[in-house]
């Protein structure tokens, strides 16, 4: 990996925070929009269980391809993979902005997703290349705030569009603004774009027109008598893109990446592509299984049980492929030391952050509110404060070690989980559960910033990128798992609470009943907290200071 020089590294961590910070915002953009997709899609507010793969279609691109995009970074200038990503982002938004059919529309959420996701690893791995250990500690807390206010920022913006436009312009605002970040990293990264070959770019400007065309489908031309023959679907079909117009845009794609993709494809092989198709399938196979199912009734998805043996298989496919590889996706003598204990910590975060992003909204509806609106605005006070604890995690790094900083925060999160399970039928009334909710949020987010700086001190300038992604694959795997198992001890306790009923019809009876389901959710999410807070003590207790570094222009 060749030394980073950016005519601006400060202006660069910004570009790149914001691209993280819209990344993160789409994950959750959909919240308030969900039902107006599916009525632009043709799927009925009935049948909301065939809406899930809306969500979690972009947590599979986001999850399954971090490992691959995390190695890419460690191969390449990491301003190009941030471009690369940015470019991906915008096309996924692009596609979901004109989808009018499901399939359509979940491929979109999955391309942004692929885009979305990489953006994280590569701008970690930014910050370690431009910023010397012992001053890493506040771009790390700013990288990890601006991923978690993307929780708070994204239902609000589309809330705010939603209020002038329609569902569309969320993501078309998207593709305009991922177009501008491109522009901005080219800029401040000190970049010069290589000039493609003239047919690369007749093919690209081709395939995305048709591409276009097809998924458009304007009225002035399916309409024509003489120019509608190529928006004509083949036999049977339905589908927009199973026409000569959307058979062209697929050969013409085709033909690009094999003229113009020969670069990319001898990348991804040196980045070990059969190793990150496994790996990335079995993460994917985790992330369908538990994503896909309802954390208020359910621990696995509809495929669960089938995807979870898939998962398995694979899993041992790549721990074969690893040892046999002579370059594998993660190097080997990669996850050692305190990468080992800082992906653990992350896990334990992820456990810990998803129950109270599932259960404190769930809790509300139960005891406070019977809006789902004013549901979600107690889970503020909770999210507002996460990124503020990032800042702070950031900021204490100048004097106190990682496993200092991060038990602190995990254990005042412990604290501030222990208290949520004593709440029930007016504690969300109280002026003190903004202050428990807050000092949960704040805790959480003070272990972003010492995680990733352990992770990032204990692997090389050569591998940051990997050591970054598996850090947010570890926390995004505690997300989507730990919500599925603390709800199975939630369930088990909601049912053993209603057969001790004399009257199962008791509506008051069953209210408190789901209450001690959520209460148990939160006790398992402290254990979870406490756990992570003595495993952070392997982080190092001493602030790690690195030996005199080269000085970087502009900083």
């Amino acid at each position: 990996m060749r030394p980073l020089r950016s005519p601006a590294p400060r202006a660069l961590l910004t570009t790149a925070a914001v691209a993280v910070s819209l990344a993160a915002a789409d994950t959750y953009v959909v919240v308030l929009a969900l039902t107006d997709m599916m009525r632009g899609v043709g799927v009925g507010i009935d049948a909301l269980q065939r809406a899930t793969p809306i969500i979690s279609g972009f947590l599979l691109g986001y999850v399954a391809v971090l490992p691959l995009i995390g190695r890419v970074a460690d191969l390449v200038d990491r301003q190009r993979v941030l471009l690369g990503c940015l470019g991906v982002f915008v096309v996924g938004s692009v596609i979901t902005a004109l989808a009018v059919e499901l399939p359509v529309l979940v491929g979109g959420r999955v391309v942004q997703g692929v885009g979305g996701g990489g953006l994280v690893p590569a701008t970690l791995a930014i910050v370690a290349q431009l910023w010397p250990p012992d001053r890493r500690g506040v771009p790390l807390g700013v990288v990890g705030a601006v991923q978690e206010l993307g929780s708070v920022l994204g239902p609000v913006l589309g809330a705010l569009v939603l209020v002038i436009a329609d569902w569309r312009a969320i993501f078309w605002i998207n593709a305009g603004l991922g177009l501008l970040l491109v522009g901005a990293v080219v800029v401040t990264g000190g970049l010069t774009v290589p000039r493609p070959r003239p047919v690369v770019l007749v093919l690209a400007a081709a395939a995305v027109a048709a591409g276009f065309l097809a998924l458009a489908a304007p009225d002035s031309l399916t309409t024509s008598v003489s120019l509608g023959l190529p928006f004509v679907p083949f036999g049977t079909a339905t589908s927009r893109l199973a026409t000569p117009i959307g058979l062209v845009a697929g050969i013409l794609l085709l033909a690009l990446f094999t003229v113009g993709g020969r670069g990319v494809w001898g990348l991804l092989r040196r980045a070990d592509l059969l190793g990150a198709v496994l790996l990335g399938g079995a993460l994917g196979c985790v992330v369908l299984t538990f994503a896909a199912s309802e954390p208020e009734s359910e621990v696995v998805g509809p495929l669960g049980f089938a995807l979870l043996p898939v998962a398995a298989l694979l899993a041992v496919g790549y721990a074969v492929h690893h040892r046999r590889s002579p370059s594998p996706l993660v190097p080997r003598g990669l996850v050692r030391g305190r990468l080992v204990w800082a992906l653990v910590v992350s896990l334990l975060v992820g456990v810990a952050l998803v129950a109270v992003i599932v259960d404190v909204p769930l809790l509300a509806r139960l005891v406070h509110t019977s809006s789902q609106t004013e549901a979600a605005l107690v889970l503020v006070r909770f999210l507002v404060a996460v990124p503020v604890g990032a800042l702070a995690g950031g900021w204490a790094l100048r004097r106190l070690g990682d496993g200092v900083v991060a038990a602190l925060g995990l254990g005042v999160a412990a604290a501030g989980l222990a208290v949520m399970t004593t709440w029930g039928e007016g504690s969300l009334d109280d002026a003190s559960s903004t202050l428990v909710l807050a000092l949960t949020g704040l805790g959480i987010g003070l272990t972003l910033a010492p995680v990733n700086d352990a992770a990032l001190a204990e692997a090389s300038r050569d591998t940051h990128g990997t050591a970054s992604a598996l850090v947010v694959v570890a926390r995004m795997v505690g997300m989507v798992v730990g919500v599925a198992l603390l709800t199975a001890v939630g369930l088990n306790q909601y049912y053993a609470a209603v057969s001790a009923l004399p009257d199962p019809t008791d509506t008051e009876a069953l209210k408190n009943a789901a209450v001690v389901q959520v209460t148990w959710v939160f006790r398992g999410a402290a254990v979870a907290a406490v756990l992570g807070a003595v495993a952070s003590l392997a982080l190092g207790g001493r602030r790690q200071n690195a030996p005199p570094a080269p000085p970087v222009v502009g900083l």
